[in-house]
């Protein structure tokens, strides 16, 4: 399964002209490449800032994983054999997350829908129109 989807987002900002007539000072003397670089700078300064927040978070979420509740943050792949495992054996989950979460395209839609009772995704699915439409995603 290849990684043939695009991992951005384009995100709108409001941003005070005093600020951002800084950040294109900043650029135009050569600090940053362009103001996308600025602005992603200083998003990962602060989700670095805020790492032991961050991973208090998720340590919290990952303990209440179960078979039945599988939470994840940033990349959560199932492959054709992963469902078609889960599926043999019976398993049911619920998917909960923040970040991207792809399920191969080679994967029987039937088993997906039989292994999978719900899918919550704070960011993008990738999935055939087939398994989004069934579980409401757009």
């Amino acid at each position: 399964m290849g990684n043939d989807f695009n991992l951005t987002e384009k995100v709108s900002v409001n941003i005070n002209s005093s600020t951002l007539s800084q950040i294109d000072l900043l650029v135009d003397n050569g600090y940053y490449s362009n103001r996308s670089d600025f602005i992603n700078q200083a998003l990962r300064e602060n989700l670095k800032a805020n790492e032991a927040n961050l991973n208090r978070i998720i340590d919290g979420k990952l303990e209440k994983n179960s078979s039945e509740n599988h939470w994840f943050c940033g990349l959560c792949v199932f492959d054709k054999k992963d469902i078609d495992e889960m599926f043999e054996k019976g398993e049911k989950t619920s998917i909960t997350g923040y970040g991207v979460f792809v399920i191969d395209d080679n994967a029987d839609p039937e088993k997906v829908f039989a292994v999978f009772k719900n899918i919550d995704v704070h960011g993008k699915v990738k999935a055939l129109l087939e398994v989004k439409a069934h579980y409401g995603i757009k």
